[in-house]
């Protein structure tokens, strides 16, 4: 495999796609990207398997405009325009995540916001805002975003924020680096359980705007401690 990038960069890519399985955000389905090193009008991200199996041999190229370039002709993902409209619009994102993560899909078709209820989540801030396809394409879609058009509709919603909610479908989470694109993956899932829980118990006190700003530049600065944490749960790959 040559594609002109760090042997660590893979790894990180690899391993992002085993944690988010073992954590629980992702299942058979679910991707994650990051940007090329030297050519940051591509990215990288595996061809379409499910994400616990994903070794390095499995990683394949894309454009910006979601053509998979790869000498054996694999095809990535059908939802490959989700990486490539985000990268394209959003030139500080270094990776992208698009899981259907359980317990945020509610917040995604009620009218509960998902808002940070505890420091470890205060990348979310004030704002999770929820893509609705029915605004770009009437209501005889499949929920898929299949074409660049569909993503470069997200990437609007998705906006300057960290998470944007699909209706009815998951959710997008972007970062600076793979690790901390999984950092907010899997807190997202874990903020959306602790939310649904409290909002059973009463009206929940979320982080104000600052609280939020403030907390995820500290949790920034610790992202390493997780994730080392995280590759040591991961059970070795089948040979």
């Amino acid at each position: 495999m040559s594609l002109n990038v760090s042997a660590q960069l893979i790894s990180d890519l690899v391993s992002a796609n085993h944690i988010l399985a073992n954590e629980g955000v992702f299942d058979g389905f679910g991707h994650v990207s990051v940007r090329h090193e030297t050519h940051p009008n591509r990215f990288l991200i595996a061809r379409s398997m499910a994400p616990s199996m994903v070794t390095e041999e499995d990683i394949v190229e894309c454009d910006f405009e979601g053509q998979v370039h790869d000498a054996q002709g694999r095809k990535s993902y059908l939802e490959r325009f989700i990486h490539s409209a985000i990268f394209k619009a959003r030139p500080d994102v270094m990776s992208v995540i698009h899981s259907h993560s359980p317990a945020v899909i509610p917040f995604g078709v009620t009218g509960a916001r998902l808002r940070p209820i505890c420091h470890m989540s205060g990348f979310l801030g004030s704002t999770t805002p929820v893509f609705e396809i029915r605004d770009a394409v009437g209501e005889s879609s499949d929920m898929l975003i299949r074409n660049q058009s569909l993503g470069e509709s997200l990437a609007k919603t998705l906006a300057s924020n960290a998470v944007a909610l699909l209706r009815g479908h998951g959710n997008v989470v972007v970062g600076d680096s793979v690790k901390q694109a999984v950092f907010r993956a899997i807190y997202t899932e874990g903020n959306a359980r602790l939310q649904a829980q409290s909002m059973l118990m009463g009206e929940p006190v979320y982080l104000s705007e600052d609280e939020a700003l403030n907390s995820a530049e500290t949790n920034a600065g610790q992202i390493e401690r997780p994730w080392e944490l995280w590759k040591r749960k991961l059970a070795p790959m089948p040979r």
